[in-house]
């Protein structure tokens, strides 16, 4: 499975302008209600779908990731994990906990722009399966280089 983050990865903080196509589909709103949205590229849908993996929404976006963000990159609706109230102190990631009991022991993909060492070193003590954590540039989002690592990873198992 691939545990996926919204900003950041998909919505990248440096985009200079909207990304060429994305307002997407004549039904949904537009971004000009956030214009974030006009950052998305409409290619990572297709992308991601393509990837050899289950996809689950691991951001605050939660329930509106599927609402806003699918639609918008032509995503069926994705399973969303449940954050508990982060109560993490120290270096750990307050999502790195939730994803590792959502992954109850099976292979999995974290694609974020918030990962760090201390989070790698913890999964890999903790998580009895293969894990990849993988950090985005949240400045660019997801690139060519980040799918060819994520397929490449994936394709191994």
């Amino acid at each position: 499975m691939l545990f996926l983050d919204v900003d950041g990865p998909l919505i990248p903080f440096g985009a200079p302008q909207p990304h060429p196509g994305a307002q997407g589909p004549p039904h949904l709103a537009p971004a000009d209600s956030n214009p974030l949205l006009a950052r998305l590229n409409p290619q990572h849908g297709r992308r991601l779908s393509a990837l050899p993996c289950d996809l689950v929404w691991a951001t605050t976006w939660m329930a509106d990731a599927n609402e806003v963000i699918g639609p918008r990159l032509g995503l069926p609706e994705l399973p969303v994990v449940d954050w508990p109230d982060p109560d993490e102190d120290g270096p750990l990631h307050w999502k790195t906990r939730g994803l590792l009991d959502w992954a109850s022991g099976r292979p999995f993909v974290w694609v974020d722009d918030e990962i760090t060492d201390a989070d790698r070193a913890w999964v890999s003590r903790h998580h009895p399966g293969p894990a990849l954590l993988h950090r985005v540039d949240p400045r660019r989002g997801l690139t060519d280089v980040d799918f060819a690592t994520l397929g490449d990873w994936l394709a191994r198992l």
